[in-house]
């Protein structure tokens, strides 16, 4: 049983979550990150899919990504399993369109990091991003070949550029050749909810939050493929009311769970999928 559910999540998360593919032409060591590279990274799953730390006891997600997190659960923090107070989901959450953002309440601060800030202006056209995550890989050739549990853990970063950047979404293209950047990367399978974000002076600050590629393609992470991130200065008075609002505020703004589950779940076998891919103590 174990292992069908693991399959079954494998196929969830590939379709509606994302990772890091990198350049067919560049080292794969050059993209290897550590922990310290951003250490607000949060892992919801022991096969990913990842959120950013951005207050002491707030993490912020993909709302797709959200389906196994529920109060007295846990999400690992550098290193550290933490356990959950409660989920919001933004409520005009639509799967494959837009809205796709939650908010992670915990039930202890963490205070052995300094969490990522919020961008909050809308000049985002052109910058230059790094994304980071634990889920599958492969080159912009030959799209994801090494699915998140193949790549058992191990953490890429890569860049790209902000080619979009209009109301609640974000994007990106995956170049190649001379038009891309050194370290060009998409996002793969595995890692939905983790950042675009940005380093200056002042620490870590989160742009965007991976939701999915836009369009139909054959290849996950093949050059040219589109990427749609939530743009985070779009929903920073969501944000902020949330997590500064008191419980009648949160509940008027929010849904206490995920009601459009991913592709391939369904409620019946939703309990054992979170049983086996949850972050234990």
């Amino acid at each position: 049983m174990k292992y069908l559910l693991f399959l079954i999540t494998f196929c969830i998360v590939s379709l509606s979550s994302h990772a890091i593919v990198i350049r067919h032409d560049v080292d794969d060591a050059k993209y290897i990150a550590k922990a310290d590279d951003f250490p607000a990274l949060a892992t919801f799953y022991v096969d990913g899919a990842h959120g950013t730390l951005i207050h002491p006891s707030w993490i912020v997600t993909a709302a797709h990504a959200t389906f196994c997190v529920a109060p007295g659960r846990f999400v690992m923090v550098n290193g550290i399993a933490r356990s959950i107070k409660q989920l919001y989901v933004h409520p005009k959450y639509t799967p494959g369109k837009s809205h796709d953002i939650a908010l992670v309440e915990l039930n202890e601060p963490v205070l052995d990091i300094k969490p990522a800030k919020i961008y909050k202006q809308s000049n985002e056209l052109g910058m230059n991003i790094w994304f980071i995550g634990i889920g599958g890989t492969g080159t912009g050739l030959t799209g994801e070949t090494i699915d998140n549990a193949q790549n058992n853990g191990v953490l890429r970063k890569a860049q790209n550029t902000i080619i979009e950047a209009e109301g609640p979404l974000v994007k990106f293209i995956f170049n190649k050749g001379n038009d891309a950047l050194p370290l060009e990367g998409v996002s793969g399978g595995g890692d939905s909810g983790g950042p675009a974000y940005a380093k200056n002076i002042d620490g870590f600050e989160v742009l965007g939050i991976s939701s999915r590629p836009e369009g139909e393609f054959s290849k996950i992470g093949v050059y040219n493929i589109k990427e749609v991130y939530t743009r985070i200065s779009f929903f920073q008075s969501w944000l902020s009311r949330i997590i500064e609002g008191n419980k009648t505020t949160r509940k008027s703004l929010s849904m206490p769970k995920l009601t459009h589950l991913p592709a391939g779940l369904t409620e019946d076998i939703l309990p054992l999928v979170c049983k086996d891919i949850g972050i234990k103590l």
